[in-house]
C-alpha cells in the first residue's frame, strides 16, 4: 500500500475524478482518495510513475509520500489555512464593502456620492464593474481550477462557482453597455455585479473557515507527533552528549532524568523511575521501571534516574508506529461513504443541468433575463458537494484521533465503522478476560509418585513452552528449587499439549484427553482434577513412558475491570461469548465469575477460526496469542491486546494498546458514535442540497413567494461544509456515557491519595512502603517513588488518612502531608 498527496482538489466530484482514473489503471486493485487530508492510498503492482501520470492526465498533481512522522507533519503543516487564502479574504473584503456601499448604499438607500455619479448610471455601473473586477482578480483560482475541470471534462465545485460568478459579471456589463446610449437617463438597471462579487468573497470566507475546521481534526495526530522530544542525551566515550533524537542509533546508551521525555525506545539497564505513559496508552497512573523493563519514546520521566539501552529509533518506536496506524485510518475510506461518493461523481454535471435548465423554464414562463440568470445562478452557488465528500473523513480522522489518546489503535476507516456495528463479542480467556498471569494452586500425584519427580517431569517439557500456563509451572520449579533435565527431542502438540525424551524417558504433559491416549489415569487422580476443574483452576496432567504422574493446576485471576466491563458490554445489547481451549468445566466456572453466559470451550486453534465463522457476521474477536490469530483474521473486527503476540497484533484490525478489557466498551462506543456522527453528516449534506437547490431555482415562489438571491445562496454554499466539520469536530470531546454502576464504582469508589514521605533513600525503601500499603484491604494499588518523597495510593474503599499515615509511621518513615 502506498500514499500520494493530491494537490488541486477543491470538493468531493475532484476526488471521485481522481479515484476514477487511478482506478482505471491497469494492475491497480484499490484506490481510496480522502478530500479532508488531500490523500491517496493506492494498492497494486503499478509504478507510482504510472498513478502520479494518471492524476496529472485528471488534471491534477501528485507526489508519492511516505509514513513517517516528520513527512505526516510537513503534510498536515501544508493543510492548514494558508496566508494566500486569508489575504485573499482580507483584499476581498475590503474591496467588497466599497462595492456594496456603490451597488447598495447609494443605490438603494441614497448614501452621498461625488457630484459627477449623481444620476448618472453608466458611471455608477462602470465603477461596480471595476470593483467586482478586482474581486474577480484577486480570486481567480476559482477560474482557473473551473476552466482546468472543464477542460478535462471533469466539472467540480470551483466550476460552478466561477460559471455562477462570471455569468452574473458579463450580465451586468452586457447590460451596462445597452445603457451607453442614455447615460444620464433616468433608467434604473439591475445590475448583479455585487452577487458576481459577493458569491466569490462569501465562497473564499467558506473555504477559509473550512480550512480552520479540517485542521482542527488533526489535532489529535499532530498532538501525537508533537510528543516525540528533539534531543536526547546519549553516552558516548564515557562522557553524556546531548544530540539530536534522529543521531541516535540502535544499540546506544541513554540518560533520562527526571521530569525528560524518553526520547526512543529501548530497555532499562540502570535505575528505577515512574515513568509516565499516558500519552501512548491513555493510563494515568505512572509505572514504575527497572533494570530489565521496557520504556518507549515520549513517555514521561515523573521520578528516578534511567540509564537505557536503544532499541528502536526513528521510524520503529512505538510512538511512530502509533502515528503510521492512525495516518492510514484517515487515509482510507469507510464503506459508508459509497454512496457520497458516488452522488460526488455525477453531482456538478446534474447541478449545471438543472441550472441550466431553471434560467431556460424561468424564460419560457415570461420572466425577464435578469431573473431567469439569478434563479440559475443561484442553483450553481447554493449546490455543494464538498459537504458529501467530507461527510465521513472528518469523522474517522477525529474518531482515529480520540481513539488513539485512549490507547485504542484502528488500522482502517473499515475498522473503525465496523467496530461501530458490532453485535457480538468473542472474549479468549488467557491474557484477555484474566491477567495471563497463572500462578499453580495445587500438586497433585499419582500413588508412588513424590512431588519433586512430578515437577522436575513438569518443569523439563513446560521449560520449552512459552504459553503462559507453562511459565507459571516454571516459576513453581523455581520456587522448589527443581531444575528441569535436558531433552533429547521436543514437539508442541497444538492445542493439547507437549511431548519430549529426557533421561527419566518419554515425557508428556497436556490435557486430559491428550494424556489418556498414551496413559491410564487413575480413576482418584481423574476425579480430583475434575474437583479443581469446576473451581475455575485447569489440570494439567503429566506421564512418563506408561506411567501417569499426575496433575498440577494452575489458575488464573480475573483482570480487575473485567467483570464490569461485561457487565457493561451486556448493558449495550452485546452478546458476549467466552472463547477457549481450556476445559469446560474451568471455562464455566471462570465464566460465571466473569459474568460471561455463554461458552464455547477445548477449541483448537483452527476450531476457533470455525467457531468465530459459525457466530456471523458483525462478530468482535478480542485476543492476544499466537492461537488467536485465525480466530481475529475471521471476525468483522479482530482486537488484539497491546501485551499480545506481534502475530496477533499483526491480524488484528484494531490494537488495544493497554490490557484493559474494559477498552473493548470504550471502542465499541466510539465507533458507535463514529457512525452516528457520519450518518448525520451525510443526511445535513443529502438534505441542504435537496431542499436547497428546488428553493434557489425558485420552485416555491408561485406558491409562497420565497425567492433566494444568490447572494444568500453563496452564504448557505459556504456554511454547510463548516457545519458538516464542525458536527465532526465534537467528537473530540466525546466520554462514553457511564452507567449508575460505574458512577458510582469510579466518583464513591475509586478515589487517590497523594502522601508526602520523608526518610525513603532508596528503592527498598520505596518498596518497602508500597507492599505495607498494598497489604491494607482498602487499597486498590500504591505507586512510591523515592525520588520524589511521594506515594499515589487508589483506594478501593474509604479509608480513614490516620490509618494510612500510621502504617507508613510504623516503618521508620515519617508523612508529612497527604492530599
Amino acid at each position: 500500500m502506498r500514499q500520494f498527496h493530491v494537490d488541486g482538489m477543491s470538493c468531493a466530484a475532484c476526488s471521485a475524478r481522481v479515484e476514477k482514473a487511478v482506478s482505471a489503471v491497469e494492475d491497480v486493485r484499490s484506490c481510496s482518495v480522502n478530500l479532508l487530508t488531500n490523500s491517496m492510498t493506492v494498492e497494486g503492482d503499478v509504478p507510482s510513475s504510472v498513478v502520479i501520470a494518471a492524476v496529472e492526465k485528471a488534471g491534477y498533481a501528485a507526489v508519492e509520500i511516505d509514513a513517517s512522522p516528520k513527512t505526516e507533519t510537513t503534510i498536515l503543516q501544508k493543510d492548514q489555512p494558508s496566508d494566500t487564502l486569508l489575504y485573499r479574504l482580507i483584499s476581498s473584503l475590503l474591496v467588497l464593502l466599497a462595492l456594496m456601499y456603490v451597488s447598495m448604499g447609494h443605490g438603494m438607500w441614497g448614501w452621498p456620492m461625488p457630484p459627477f455619479f449623481e444620476g448618472n448610471t453608466v458611471a455608477v455601473g462602470l465603477l461596480q464593474l471595476l470593483l467586482s473586477g478586482v474581486i474577480l482578480v484577486i480570486n481567480q483560482r476559482f477560474f482557473v481550477s473551473g476552466v482546468r475541470g472543464v477542460m478535462h471534462l471533469a466539472p467540480n465545485m470551483d466550476t460552478l462557482v466561477a460559471l455562477g460568478s462570471a455569468a452574473s459579471y458579463l450580465y451586468s456589463t452586457v447590460v451596462l453597455f445597452t445603457l451607453t446610449a442614455a447615460p444620464h437617463g433616468d433608467t434604473h438597471p439591475h445590475f448583479y455585479f455585487e452577487s458576481a462579487a459577493m458569491i466569490l468573497t462569501l465562497v473564499t470566507l467558506g473555504k477559509w473557515l473550512e480550512s480552520r475546521s479540517k485542521g482542527k481534526t488533526t489535532d489529535a495526530l499532530r498532538t501525537l507527533m508533537d510528543l516525540s522530544p528533539k534531543t536526547a542525551t546519549v553516552i558516548r566515550d564515557g562522557r553524556q552528549v546531548e544530540i539530536p533524537v534522529e543521531q541516535v542509533v540502535v544499540g546506544d546508551c541513554f540518560v533520562v532524568f527526571p521530569g525528560a521525555q524518553i526520547p526512543v525506545d529501548g530497555v532499562v539497564l540502570e535505575g528505577t523511575a515512574a515513568v509516565d505513559e499516558s500519552a501512548l496508552t491513555g493510563e494515568s497512573i505512572p509505572v514504575d521501571k527497572a533494570a530489565g523493563d521496557t520504556v518507549s519514546a515520549a513517555t514521561l520521566n515523573r521520578s528516578g534516574h534511567l540509564v537505557c539501552k536503544a532499541t528502536r529509533v526513528g521510524d520503529d518506536t512505538t510512538l511512530a508506529e502509533i502515528v503510521r496506524l492512525v495516518s492510514d485510518a484517515s487515509a482510507s475510506k469507510a464503506p459508508i461513504a459509497k454512496l457520497a461518493d458516488k452522488v460526488a461523481g455525477v453531482f456538478v454535471p446534474v447541478v449545471l443541468l438543472i441550472a441550466f435548465a431553471t434560467a431556460i423554464v424561468w424564460l419560457l414562463l415570461g420572466a425577464d433575463i435578469g431573473f431567469a440568470l439569478a434563479r440559475g445562478v443561484s442553483v450553481l452557488v447554493i449546490s455543494c458537494p464538498c459537504a458529501l465528500g467530507l461527510a465521513t473523513p472528518v469523522a474517522i480522522m477525529v474518531g482515529s484521533g480520540v481513539g488513539a489518546k485512549r490507547g485504542i489503535l484502528f488500522k482502517t476507516a473499515t475498522a473503525l465503522e465496523s467496530t461501530g456495528r458490532i453485535r457480538t463479542v468473542v472474549l479468549d480467556k488467557t491474557g484477555t478476560v484474566t491477567k495471563g498471569e497463572p500462578q499453580v494452586t495445587a500438586v497433585l500425584t499419582a500413588e508412588g509418585v513424590t512431588e519433586a519427580e512430578l515437577l522436575r517431569a513438569a518443569v523439563t517439557l513446560e521449560a520449552k513452552s512459552e504459553h503462559p500456563l507453562a511459565k507459571a509451572v516454571v516459576a513453581e520449579g523455581e520456587k522448589r528449587a527443581v531444575l528441569p533435565d535436558e531433552l533429547d527431542s521436543f514437539r508442541t502438540v497444538t492445542g493439547r499439549g507437549l511431548e519430549g525424551i529426557a533421561s527419566a524417558g518419554y515425557l508428556r504433559g497436556g490435557n486430559a484427553s491428550y494424556i489418556s491416549e498414551s496413559v491410564v489415569v487413575p480413576e482418584t487422580l481423574r476425579l480430583q482434577a475434575e474437583d479443581v476443574a469446576a473451581k475455575g483452576q485447569t489440570p494439567l496432567y503429566f506421564s512418563c513412558d506408561e506411567r501417569c504422574l499426575g496433575v498440577i493446576a494452575v489458575a488464573d485471576v480475573l483482570k480487575e475491570d473485567s467483570t464490569e466491563a461485561i457487565a457493561e458490554l451486556k448493558a449495550m445489547g452485546l452478546r458476549v461469548v467466552m472463547l477457549t481451549g481450556d476445559l469446560e468445566k474451568t471455562a464455566k466456572a471462570i465464566a460465571a465469575t466473569a459474568g460471561i453466559d455463554e461458552v464455547i470451550a477445548e477449541v483448537l486453534p483452527d476450531g476457533k477460526e470455525e467457531a468465530v465463522r459459525a457466530l456471523g457476521e458483525h462478530t468482535m474477536m478480542v485476543g492476544d496469542g499466537i492461537n488467536d490469530a485465525p480466530a481475529l483474521t475471521r471476525a468483522t473486527v479482530g482486537a488484539a491486546i497491546g501485551t499480545g503476540t506481534d502475530v496477533a497484533m499483526d491480524a488484528a484490525d484494531v490494537i488495544l494498546m493497554n490490557s484493559r478489557l474494559s477498552d473493548v466498551t470504550w471502542a465499541v462506543k466510539l465507533g458507535r458514535a463514529v457512525l452516528r456522527t457520519i450518518r448525520q453528516n451525510l443526511f445535513w449534506a443529502f438534505i441542504y442540497n435537496v431542499i436547497g437547490i428546488p428553493l434557489a431555482a425558485g420552485i416555491w415562489i408561485p406558491l409562497l413567494g420565497w425567492e433566494m438571491d444568490p447572494m444568500f445562496g453563496a452564504m448557505a454554499m459556504s456554511i454547510s461544509s463548516v457545519c458538516v466539520v464542525s458536527n465532526a469536530l465534537r467528537l473530540n470531546r466525546y466520554l462514553p456515557r457511564k452507567n449508575a454502576v460505574q458512577s458510582f464504582i469510579q466518583e464513591d469508589i475509586t478515589m487517590k491519595k497523594t502522601m508526602t514521605i520523608e526518610g525513603m533513600m532508596c528503592g527498598h525503601c520505596s518498596g518497602r512502603v508500597q507492599k505495607v500499603l498494598e497489604a491494607l484491604s482498602q487499597v486498590e494499588s500504591a505507586v512510591v517513588s523515592h525520588e520524589s518523597g511521594t506515594a499515589v495510593v487508589t483506594l478501593s474503599a474509604p479509608i480513614e488518612d490516620a490509618v494510612l499515615k500510621s502504617t507508613v509511621e510504623e516503618q521508620g518513615y515519617t508523612v508529612l502531608g497527604m492530599e
